[in-house]
């Protein structure tokens, strides 16, 4: 990749299209030309720039769909079931973030936000810009705000991170009580592995280009 120095004034807009700038670092480079399959890579720091692949869209939606049924069904089946002294009880992540009461009522809403409704929103958000795409049709209303949204949810959404957070807290539950992962567990595990595939094959300067009028 051809490495330029930061963009001078007067620049047109053909010319600051032909530019990149790595989303880490911020060099600023000639945009290569990259077939598919292949990928371009920061020269300071070595994140991937591009990265397109075929047929990733449809994979990506196909994921992202898989995602959205996964958290669903997490959402109402008992993720932990915990017994000690002959009793036993099951819990949902629904029932656990309405179980908080008094001064804690304010985590209800941030728990359900992180763990279940910004993940959906960021992945609803991106079937939408992509149906259009794959279909070779002209992008979406509203396409590109759409995906800068989808992008800037991504800091905020935390399934994976309430997924490690559980694990920690079965270690140290399982001296104390018995405890047993239920279904919720399983399918957190599981998109877990999915969100990691969908990040990997997303290219997201693919994705910019593709939505340009």
């Amino acid at each position: 990749m051809n490495q330029t120095h930061a963009p001078q004034d007067g620049l047109t807009h053909d010319e600051l299209d032909q530019l990149i700038a790595c989303p880490h670092c911020d060099l600023v480079y000639s945009t290569p030309h990259v077939a598919q399959d292949e990928r371009a890579y920061c020269h300071r720091c070595h994140s991937v720039l591009i990265a397109p692949r075929r047929k990733a869209g449809k994979r990506l939606i196909a994921l992202a769909s898989s995602i959205l049924i996964l958290i669903t069904g997490a959402m109402f089946f008992p993720f932990l079931s915990i017994g000690a002294g002959g009793l036993h009880h099951g819990t949902s992540i629904v029932q656990t973030s309405l179980a908080f009461t008094g001064m804690l009522a304010v985590l209800t809403p941030a728990i359900l936000a992180f763990i279940v409704i910004i993940p959906m929103a960021r992945l609803f958000l991106l079937i939408y810009v992509l149906v259009p795409v794959i279909q070779d049709k002209p992008p979406a209303r509203l396409a590109r705000p759409a995906f800068r949204l989808a992008e800037d949810l991504t800091p905020w959404s935390m399934a994976e991170i309430f997924a490690i957070g559980c694990a920690v807290a079965l270690v140290k539950l399982s001296d104390l009580a018995e405890v047993s992962l239920g279904p919720a567990a399983w399918m957190f595990a599981v998109l877990m592995i999915i969100f990691v595939m969908t990040d990997s094959l997303m290219c997201r300067y693919s994705i910019w280009k593709s939505l340009e009028p």
